[in-house]
């Protein structure tokens, strides 16, 4: 699904699009992009992988690239005023995926990460941190 997606359905089942003086909450989208388990063809996916199964390497590159794209996202937080130790990062299943990579591999000061729904290879880069 889409940010837009996510915030439509927070919406519908939670408080009113989670709207709490104190809370911001943020809902980036994936970028389309060739997605190689599906013979290469686009996919809104965050990250590429050689083929959906936990036993397969990671797809790093991809990985890698999307991390530092998402870190622009809490550089803007961090510059308009709100400290790291005060952000809270997750996703669902392939953002869960993203959130954890982001936050274990590069944003570990952040102030927690979570993911629903989601999974990470068996022998993934995030268990080495």
């Amino acid at each position: 699904d889409t940010g837009q997606g996510l915030r439509a359905w927070v919406r519908d089942v939670m408080v009113p699009d989670l709207a709490f003086s104190h809370i911001r909450v943020i809902y980036p989208t994936a970028p389309a992009r060739p997605y190689t388990p599906m013979r290469g063809a686009l996919s809104t996916v965050w990250f590429d992988r050689y083929k959906i199964s936990r036993d397969c390497p990671e797809h790093l590159e991809s990985i890698d690239a999307m991390c530092i794209t998402l870190g622009s996202i809490i550089q803007d937080e961090v510059n308009a005023g709100i400290p790291k130790h005060r952000m809270v990062i997750g996703g669902f299943s392939m953002g869960g995926a993203m959130a954890l990579h982001l936050v274990c591999r590069y944003h570990p000061d952040v102030a927690g990460v979570f993911a629903l729904s989601s999974f990470l290879n068996k022998d993934s880069v995030t268990f080495q941190v």
